[in-house]
C-alpha cells in the first residue's frame, strides 16, 4: 500500500484568517480557494434552463395533469431508482396530478430499465404519459414500444448515452450530447428534482395552482430524498451536488423528513440531528437497495412514500431484514471469490489486469457488491457474473481511477461484437449480459483491453491523505470544524490524516474490529482509535510497538460523553 500526500491543486486562496491551516490545505487540495465556494444555500444551486428537453418535459406532464392523463413512472431498482420514482409520485400528487403511478421491474423477471416487456406490463395500467426516472437513455426498443401503444414518453436519466438515443418525446440529462448544463454529475433523483421544478413552473405560468385552489409545493421539501440518492447512487459531489446535499441533510438533522428515512435512520442506529453524509451511503442506502437485490424495489419505494411512522417503521424493519440476508449471501460469495484468487496466486499465474469472476449459484442481486470487494482486494477493474437464464450472465463491473469502465466495454462490444449483448453504465462502474458460452473468451478480451489502458502505477493500490496534524488539531473542536465543513462524500472525500503513534493498548472488540490507545510522540497526547475488520492473523500485534495510521478524525458519543476518536482507515507497523 502506497500513502501519498493529496497535492493542492489551487495556488491562491481568499479563506479568512481565523480559518485553520490544516482546513485551507484540506479545501485547496479539492479545488476550493474561497469561503463562496462552501456557501450551499439554495439561491447558489444552478438553473434548470440550460438542461435540454426540459421545457418540453414540463410542457408534456402539464398538459397530462391539466387533462386529468394518467402519468406511470417506471423506475429502477437500486437506492437513485427509489428515490427519484418517490419524489417523482410525491411531487406530481402535491401539483394535482390524478393517480399518478410507478411501476419498477423487478431485476429478476425483466432486468434494468424500460424494455419492451416491461412496456407490456404498463399498458395494462393505460398511461397516457410515461417517465422513465433514473434508466431510459439506452432503451431504444422500450421506447418505440411505448410510442407505439400511443403512450407520450419523457425520458430523465444520467447515465451515458450511447450513439443512438430513443425516440422519445423528451429526453433529460445532464450528459445528452446537446446538453449545455453545467454540472454533469447529477445523480438520477436530482434530474427528476430538476424536472419538477420546471414543471411546477409551467403550471404557475399556466395559473393552475391558483384556478385549481392547490397550494403550490415547495420543492425545498424533496430535497431529503434528493440528499438520499445522490449520496447512495456515488455520484460526484460537486459544487452543486454539494448544495443539494447540504440542503437535504439540513431538513434530515431537523426531522423535518420522509418517515421512511427517519425510520432507516433509526433501525441503522443513527441519530438524525448528527447525521452526516456517508451515514446516507453506509446506512440507509444499503438497506433501501437489498429491496432490489433480493426481492422488489416497491418495498422501498412505499416506505419512502409511507405517511405514518408506524408503517415506515414496518417497511424499514423488512428492509433491514433483507439487508441482513443481503449480508449473508455476500460473505458466502466473497469468500468463493477469495478462494479462485488465493488459487490463482498459488499456482504462480499472473493476475490478470482486468479480473472477472463467476460462479454459476451466485445470487444475481449481489454481484455489484462482490465485484466492489474483490476491486478493493486486487485494485484492478472487476466484473462479476451470476447465472440469470439458460446461457446467460448478468454481470456487474466496478472500476478503479483512471479506467472508464464504460468506454472499456464500448470497446470490446466494437472489436468483439459477438461477445456483448447490452451493456451500460459510468466511469467507475457498469453492468453488462454476456452468453455463458462466451464468459471465457469474453475474460480474455477484457483482460486484453485492461492490459493496454493501465499503467503498473495504476494497479498498486494507494490510499490519500490530507498529511499530518499538528498537536492543536487533536481536538473536539477541530473534529467538529471538520464534520461541519462537509457534506464529504465521492470526489470530495472526506478529509484522513496520517502520521506514527506509540501503540500503548490494542484489543479486540465486536470479534473483527482493533481498539487501540495510541500516543502521538511529539506531542504526547493519547488517543482512542479504532480499526473495523482487521485480519485476524495479524491484529493484535504485541511486537507492534508504533503504527502508522491513516485516520479520519470522529467523535465518540458515549452516556453523555463526547471523546475524540481516530477510526483508521490503514495501518501498519513501523
Amino acid at each position: 500500500m502506497r500513502i501519498e500526500r493529496r497535492p493542492i491543486l489551487v495556488e491562491e486562496n481568499d479563506f479568512p484568517r481565523n480559518m485553520s491551516s490544516t482546513l485551507q490545505r484540506v479545501f485547496m487540495s479539492r479545488h476550493v480557494s474561497s469561503v463562496q465556494q462552501l456557501d450551499y444555500r439554495l439561491p447558489h444551486l444552478l438553473r434548470p434552463e440550460p438542461l435540454f428537453d426540459l421545457q418540453a418535459a414540463a410542457c408534456i406532464l402539464a398538459d397530462a395533469i391539466m387533462a386529468g392523463e394518467k402519468i406511470l413512472i417506471v423506475g429502477d431498482f437500486d437506492a437513485d431508482g427509489a428515490t427519484s420514482t418517490s419524489l417523482g409520485i410525491l411531487a406530481l400528487e402535491a401539483m394535482g396530478a390524478d393517480a399518478p403511478d410507478y411501476l419498477v421491474p423487478n431485476r429478476f423477471e425483466f432486468g434494468y430499465g424500460l424494455t419492451p416487456e416491461i412496456v407490456e406490463v404498463a399498458k395494462v395500467k393505460s398511461p397516457a404519459v410515461l417517465v422513465t426516472v433514473d434508466n431510459g437513455i439506452a432503451s431504444i426498443d422500450g421506447v418505440l414500444a411505448a410510442k407505439s401503444y400511443g403512450m407520450k414518453v419523457v425520458v430523465t436519466d444520467h447515465h451515458l448515452p450511447s450513439d443512438t438515443l430513443p425516440a422519445a418525446d423528451a429526453i433529460v440529462n445532464p450528459n445528452h450530447p446537446e446538453c449545455a448544463f453545467p454540472s454533469k454529475n447529477l445523480a438520477g433523483v436530482g434530474v427528476i428534482f430538476y424536472v419538477m421544478t420546471a414543471l411546477r413552473a409551467e403550471l404557475n405560468r399556466r395559473n393552475w395552482f391558483v384556478d385549481q385552489h392547490i397550494p403550490e409545493p415547495k420543492m425545498a421539501d424533496y430535497l431529503d430524498l434528493v440528499a438520499l440518492g445522490t449520496v447512495a447512487d456515488v455520484v460526484p459531489l460537486d459544487a452543486n451536488n454539494r448544495i443539494l446535499v447540504q440542503q437535504g441533510l439540513k431538513r434530515i438533522q431537523a426531522g423535518q423528513a420522509r418517515a421512511g428515512i427517519l425510520a432507516l435512520l433509526e433501525v441503522g442506529n443513527r441519530d438524525y440531528s448528527r447525521l452526516k453524509a456517508s451515514d446516507l451511503g453506509f446506512v440507509v442506502g444499503p438497506r433501501l437497495n437489498a429491496a432490489g437485490r433480493l426481492d422488489d424495489m416497491s418495498i422501498g419505494i412505499e416506505c419512502l412514500l409511507a405517511v405514518h411512522p408506524y408503517q415506515a417503521r414496518q417497511y424499514a424493519q423488512q428492509l433491514d431484514q433483507f439487508n441482513r440476508e443481503r449480508k449473508a449471501i455476500e460473505s458466502d460469495m466473497k469468500e468463493q471469490a477469495e478462494l479462485v484468487l488465493a488459487s490463482l496466486l498459488d499456482d504462480e499465474q499472473e493476475m490478470p489486469n482486468g479480473m472477472c469472476f463467476y460462479d454459476a449459484d451466485w445470487h444475481q442481486g449481489v454481484i455489484g457488491i462482490l465485484a466492489s470487494r474483490m476491486k478493493e482486494k486486487c485494485h484492478r477493474p472487476v466484473i462479476a457474473f451470476a447465472r440469470v437464464g439458460e446461457d446467460e450472465l448478468k454481470g456487474s463491473a466496478r472500476s478503479i481511477s483512471g479506467v472508464h469502465i464504460r468506454d472499456a466495454l464500448d470497446l470490446l462490444a466494437k472489436r468483439y461484437p459477438q461477445l456483448l449483448s447490452k451493456f451500460g453504465g459510468h466511469a467507475m462502474a457498469a453492468g453488462m449480459t454476456i452468453r455463458e458460452s462466451h464468459y471465457d473468451a469474453f475474460r480474455l478480451a477484457f483482460d486484453a483491453i485492461i492490459t493496454e489502458w493501465v499503467t503498473p502505477e495504476q494497479l498498486e493500490a494507494a490510499i490519500f491523505t490530507d498529511g499530518a496534524l499538528s498537536a492543536e488539531d487533536f481536538s473536539l473542536s477541530f473534529a467538529e470544524q471538520v464534520r461541519l465543513s462537509g457534506p464529504w462524500g465521492q470526489a470530495f472525500p472526506e478529509p484522513s490524516f496520517d502520521g506514527v503513534f506509540d501503540v500503548l493498548q490494542q484489543r479486540i472488540v465486536g470479534e473483527k474490529h482493533l481498539k487501540l490507545m495510541v500516543r502521538e510522540p511529539n506531542s504526547g497526547i493519547m488517543l482512542d482509535a479504532i480499526s473495523f475488520f482487521v485480519d485476524l492473523e495479524k491484529w493484535p500485534n504485541e511486537l507492534a510497538s508504533q503504527v502508522r495510521l491513516v485516520y479520519k478524525l470522529d467523535i465518540n458519543e458515549f452516556r453523555g460523553q463526547r471523546n475524540l476518536q481516530l477510526l483508521v482507515d490503514y495501518l501498519e507497523p513501523v
